[in-house]
């Protein structure tokens, strides 16, 4: 299985660590996820990835496409299309708050985590404004200099 637990009761199925990488992360929000029987039992033995995906909002309601779930093996004839537009949960005021952030140009919406809580499949969005060219080199050089401050540490403490 390709499941980590969390502390606080998730067990984490997939990570999307190419959003935050190319997007700066405003707003997170948990929603759950409509899908069938057999996109469970797939998402509960971890085939499922959320690179490729993205969220829309259309007519009041929240879709993702892209998201790719592997068809179960045992499912037949009750496996749908691996990458077929899924509905998310949401309240309809977090709805239209998110729907308002997107009229402003640069920003969209991603899936950052898949996990299960609580025997529930559910998907963490996030708000993101996208990174230009020289933001992504910046965050790569902090991220290559605490690693190195961290190796000299360890070396230090020996």
């Amino acid at each position: 299985m390709a499941q980590k637990n969390n502390n606080d009761g998730r067990k984490i199925v997939a990570n999307n660590k190419k959003a935050y990488h190319d997007y700066f992360i405003e707003e997170k929000l948990e929603t759950g996820i409509e899908l069938a029987g057999t996109e469970v039992k797939s998402i509960r033995m971890g085939k499922v990835s959320i690179k490729e995906a993205y969220v829309s909002v259309h007519k009041g309601e929240l879709w993702v496409d892209g998201m790719n779930i592997t068809p179960y093996e045992k499912g037949n004839i009750f496996n749908k299309d691996p990458l077929r537009t899924r509905r998310l949960l949401a309240h309809k005021n977090e709805i239209l708050k998110l729907e308002q952030k997107l009229q402003v140009k640069g920003y969209t919406i991603l899936p950052l985590e898949v996990y299960f809580k609580g025997g529930r499949v559910k998907i963490e969005i996030g708000l993101g404004k996208g990174k230009k060219l020289y933001d992504k080199r910046e965050t790569i050089a902090k991220k290559d200099a605490t690693r190195e401050a961290e190796r000299e540490f360890k070396i230090r403490m020996r």
